[in-house]
């Protein structure tokens, strides 16, 4: 893999749960202190999607993105998880922003669990699992300070 540019250590971030129907979005403050849902974009093509992303990203003055990787539970790459480092590295040349990647294994377990415990109906926890999924993986990254996946390979 090749020597990707790093996210500079001050600006906000976007959080992104990437999934085939749906893209959940987090974004945290310039100062990196706390990550908030943001929303959730309905997948519509490639194109779109990473247009939308870089015009969000422009917007709000995002300086580099934070991307979920569903690995398998043994730390190996599944193919969503390929799909997703594709997808970051289609958004790092359409942004000119670096993209880094976060384990997002059960993020979307903790999600379910937030809003559960919320109590939110069965319908409005899915209408917002994949922003809170997003919120997850991008305070995990803050409070890892600023460290990503780096190695994709089994924990085994």
């Amino acid at each position: 893999m090749e020597e990707r540019p790093k996210i500079p250590p001050k600006g906000k971030l976007l959080g992104i749960d990437f999934g085939t129907v749906r893209i959940g979005i987090a974004i945290c403050d310039p100062d990196r202190i706390i990550a908030s849902p943001y929303e959730i974009l309905v997948r519509k093509s490639e194109a779109k999607d990473l247009k939308y992303l870089a015009n969000l990203a422009q917007q709000e003055r995002i300086v580099g993105f934070v991307l979920g990787l569903p690995l398998h539970l043994n730390g190996d790459l599944s193919e969503k998880a390929q799909e997703a480092i594709h997808f970051g590295d289609l958004l790092a040349k359409e942004t000119s922003l670096p993209v880094e990647y976060m384990d997002e294994r059960f993020t979307s377990v903790e999600a379910e669990h937030f809003l559960l415990e919320a109590g939110l109906t069965r319908k409005k926890r899915k209408e917002r699992i994949d922003k809170v999924a997003a919120q997850i993986l991008l305070s995990v990254y803050l409070e890892r300070g600023g460290i990503g996946t780096t190695v994709f390979e089994s924990l085994d």
